[in-house]
């Protein structure tokens, strides 16, 4: 499935992975709608990118903000892909320093935004995908992003690597979910990549992050990442995978 002159939906498609995959998705042909909360820079980022661009605001945890934004890539000659970006974490312990119950608000907000907000996109996504005539076999195709902390998270990220373990355990099934209808879901686990969360941090900090790569030995490039998403996106035969885009690191306990 070429994406020359189809529809692609981006989630967190302000910035980092998702802006980076967007540039990838023009560039393939294709045109892109940028979906990021409203308070994001995306509208400004849709004007940069041209008119294969456009910005539609939403809360991906909020299925009716959701679903109008995916409507607004759907109208632009039906969605054929999305790529589902938007997710953030925030550090919790099991146990607090006093041995106090860790927030359950903290875990039960990460699990909804990321894994949650991933179903939100299976779901909404496929919906309308199904509405269209096959191209090549297929109507489309989904891609989720995981994390390399699904399969060795870090101590304070018990909310993080639960949400994403369980989009790593959604993917296989979803595929064979959606089989029937010929939509492929697919998700890429990255490892440590050069977003602007990671631009904040200090060169020393940044190096020792580097060093903890196997090879290379860097932080991964957003475009690495958009570049595996397109890739996904045009590949038929790839279909119920979870590939890591790590550089081999297997995280360390902290």
């Amino acid at each position: 499935m070429e994406l020359k002159d189809l529809s692609v939906a981006v989630t967190g498609g302000a910035s980092g992975l998702g802006l980076a995959t967007a540039r990838r998705v023009l560039a393939a042909g294709g045109t892109v709608t940028l979906i990021d909360l409203p308070s994001s820079d995306a509208a400004d980022i849709a004007t940069e990118l041209g008119d294969g661009a456009t910005f539609a605001p939403a809360d991906v945890t909020d299925e009716e903000q959701f679903a109008a934004a995916l409507d607004v890539a759907h109208e632009r000659g039906g969605l054929r892909g999305v790529v589902h970006c938007a997710g953030a974490g925030r550090k919790m312990r099991i146990l607090d320093k006093n041995g106090k119950a860790g927030s359950l608000e903290d875990f039960e907000f990460v699990i909804r935004l990321n894994l949650t907000g991933s179903f939100n996109a299976l779901r909404l996504g496929a919906e309308r995908m199904a509405e269209l005539e096959p191209i090549d076999g297929e109507r489309g195709a989904i891609v989720m992003t995981a994390s390399a902390a699904a399969f060795e998270g870090q101590i304070g990220q018990i909310n993080y690597s639960a949400s994403k373990a369980g989009i790593v355990g959604m993917t296989i099934v979803a595929a064979r979910d959606l089989a029937s209808k010929g939509i492929r879901v697919n998700t890429i686990a990255p490892g440590i990549m050069d977003t602007p969360l990671l631009a904040r941090l200090r060169e020393d900090v940044r190096k020792s992050l580097e060093a903890t790569v196997p090879n290379p030995a860097r932080l991964g490039d957003p475009d690495e990442f958009g570049r595996l998403a397109v890739n996904i996106l045009e590949n038929g035969y790839l279909n119920g995978e979870t590939i890591r885009l790590d550089g081999a690191i297997r995280m360390a306990p902290r």
